[in-house]
């Protein structure tokens, strides 16, 4: 559920800074050793700058489904396109699976999509930051 809060520059600056030591772990990290992890990682990462962008704009997601609606919302609000906004709510699939039923990703998925994560993690800090300029 969409809820209109106050914008809050504080709470977006800090999600961003946890968005980046988690990078910095996970650049440390053998990724494809550990590809659940990796993936757990790669999408707490998208998750927190998504999160950072709808605090500073003053929007939070509450209640079951949240995860899916800020998702939606943010490819749409800021033209990810239809096939990252699918492949992100694949990656929270995923990250569900790993944590409430023990699934394991595959090396090969790592492999495959980590440049494809890459970006859209670089295209939500872009976003990102270029809000922060702008309230200034």
């Amino acid at each position: 559920m969409l809820i209109e809060v106050k914008a809050d520059r504080q709470k977006a600056k800090s999600l961003i800074n946890t968005a980046k030591i988690t990078m910095e772990r996970l650049k440390e990290t053998n990724k494809e050793k550990y590809p659940s992890n990796t993936l757990t990682d790669y999408y707490d990462i998208m998750r927190e700058l998504m999160e950072a962008l709808t605090s500073l704009g003053g929007i939070k997601f509450k209640g079951d489904g949240a995860h899916i609606e800020i998702i939606d919302y943010i490819c749409n609000e800021h033209s990810l396109g239809e096939s990252n906004r699918q492949f992100i709510q694949e990656m929270r699939d995923y990250r569900n699976r790993i944590s409430y039923e023990g699934f394991n990703i595959k090396e090969d998925y790592i492999k495959i999509n980590s440049k494809r994560i890459e970006k859209i993690i670089n295209k939500l800090s872009n976003l990102v930051n270029k809000k922060l300029k702008q309230d200034i």
